[in-house]
């Protein structure tokens, strides 16, 4: 398989495939730019159809926490990993060990976590194999799971998107239709209700169904989620929702949510402009986790944790202004502030690359 020919190689650094026959492991690691600091993104675990689809899915994913690692102000580079395999049966502790294996070997160029299809209990597998691994904390109170400051993160931008778009930052009669309502849908849908919204939620999944149904949110069919009469689409599963059989259908007049790569293209980040509908870009609203993860590594605390997600905001704020100002998507200025941040002049970058 060539790396530098899949549509979504972006000059990464590194990408390195590795097969283990007696595990059943099969995974990629992505590393896109390391130029604030060493690679850290969660590993993700999901049946692709195809090698070609979990490649695209790793290059996209890896720069993106390249960008939100930016943003956010963390002395971090972007990385990524895949493992290909349905995570509810092909899943073992041996498979896990061979992963562990897999990120040792980079020596420290990248650092994984959890992600979809990964726990904080299959990162302490990983970690019995290699240092390169956060978000495993056994503190108390603080530590393991980022999933609740991703979700309050994305709490923050839906706030400072109203108040943009409104002028006011509560959620007084906002309705708010959710796709996806695992471990960050959830801790999202408790946040919204609290905050006073009517929230509809809609997953593949039954359980994860049941557990919104009883923090009271309205269920309704996947199908309707991004047509459905709410003032905001919060997108919380997989990437690419915003593509072109949704993009001209949503019916909010703002999109944020928690999914990473939510525009299946850039020119969808457009069209959403064109159509007067304000998108928080998903690498700046979803920042909470990494910023959570971070930190346990870097042997932080809450509320550290917590004063560098509140800035999700007030970047996002500054991130509608400029694009108003400057008449471009948000998406596409997210970016640019991004890279005046982790871009160096040309000759200052070394680049590694593995197929």
């Amino acid at each position: 398989m060539s790396t530098v020919n899949s549509p979504s190689f972006d000059n990464h650094e590194l990408v390195v495939f590795r097969e283990d026959p007696k595990s059943g492991l099969k995974a990629i690691i992505a590393i896109h730019n390391t130029n604030l600091g060493p690679a850290l993104g969660g590993c993700r675990m999901y049946a692709y159809a195809n090698d070609g689809l979990a490649l695209d899915d790793v290059l996209r994913l890896s720069r993106g926490m390249t960008y939100k690692s930016a943003l956010a102000g963390l002395p971090l580079g972007g990385g990524k990993s895949v493992i290909i395999g349905d995570p509810a049966t092909h899943k073992s502790r041996e498979l896990l060990l061979a992963m562990g294996d897999f990120v040792d070997s980079l020596g420290g160029k990248y650092i994984s976590a959890e992600d979809s299809g990964t726990s904080v209990a299959d990162m302490k597998v990983l970690a019995s194999r290699t240092a390169h691994v956060s978000g495993i904390n056994n503190q108390q109170k603080y530590g393991g799971d980022p999933s609740p400051f991703t979700a309050h993160g994305v709490y923050l931008g839906i706030l400072a998107a109203l108040r943009h778009r409104r002028g006011r930052g509560n959620l007084s009669g906002v309705k708010v239709a959710l796709q996806g309502a695992g471990a960050v849908g959830r801790n999202l849908i408790s946040l919204l209700k609290k905050g006073g919204a009517t929230v509809f939620a809609s997953d593949v999944n039954a359980v994860n169904l049941a557990q919104a149904e009883a923090l009271g949110a309205e269920i309704v069919d996947n199908a309707r989620i991004t047509t459905l009469d709410a003032d905001v689409f919060s997108p919380c599963a997989m990437g690419g929702i915003i593509n072109d059989d949704t993009v001209d259908v949503i019916r909010a007049e703002i999109v944020a949510g928690a999914a990473n790569n939510q525009l299946a293209h850039p020119e969808h980040g457009e069209r959403l402009r064109q159509r007067g509908i304000l998108y928080a870009p998903d690498f700046v609203i979803n920042a909470g986790g990494i910023i959570d993860v971070y930190m346990q590594r870097a042997n932080g605390n809450q509320l550290q944790s917590e004063a560098k997600t509140k800035a999700i905001g007030d970047t996002l704020t500054a991130i509608f202004v400029r694009a108003d100002k400057e008449e471009k998507g948000t998406a596409v200025i997210a970016e640019a502030l991004a890279e005046e941040r982790f871009l160096l002049p040309d000759g200052q970058r070394a680049v590694m690359r593995a197929s």
